[in-house]
Order: C-alpha cells, then structure tokens, then sequence
C-alpha cells in the first residue's frame, strides 16, 4: 500500500476532529503524568502506528542511509501536531539513535 493510500484511509476512518482530539489528549496527558505510555491515546496511537508499519512494509534496516521514515511522516500528515507529543519525539529519537550507532561503527 502506498503512503498516499495509508494516509486516506486514516483520514476516512478518523475525521480531523478526532485526530486533533487524539493528539490534546497525548499532550495532555503527557503534561500531567511524566509516564506518558500509561494513556488510552497513547495505546490507541500506537495501535494505529502499528497498522501505519504493516501497510508501509516497513522493516528496520541495516544501513542507516537506506532508513525508511515514512512511517512517521504518515504519522505526522494524519495527525496534527503530533510532532509535539512526546511519543512521536521518542520514535524520532529511537531513530536517530539507532543510526547514530551504525555511523560511529
């Protein structure tokens, strides 16, 4: 399935209201309880993410040049502002990490 298909159906399923909802909900949370993984938004959108991966085909790579972000800009084109949250910073950063390792090897 391409991006582009991906991001339809997300947006089809879910209406801008809700995705904005989802995302205040997150941030919300995140201001209130310092382990943000214990919300309801938090499992749905990783659950969502998740399907976000299955569709893209995504796996992780070996070389760091070939990383695949789609993921992610699907993420952040279905949900505004999601960028913000502190789960899309700790999937960025898992990222950047991880290639940071294969760089300095």
């Amino acid at each position: 399935m391409t991006p582009e298909e991906t991001i339809t159906i997300l947006k089809e399923q879910y209406d801008r209201s809700t995705r904005k909802q989802l995302v205040k909900s997150m941030l919300a949370h995140e201001k209130e309880k310092p382990v943000a993984s214990e919300s309801q938004a938090f499992h749905f959108i990783n659950q969502i993410f998740s399907y976000v991966l299955k569709n893209s085909n995504w796996n992780i790579t070996l070389n760091s040049s070939d990383w695949d972000t789609k993921p992610l800009e699907i993420m952040k084109e279905v949900f505004p502002q999601i960028e913000t949250t502190a789960w899309y910073k700790d999937k960025n950063l898992a990222i950047d990490k991880d290639i940071d390792v294969v760089v300095g090897n």
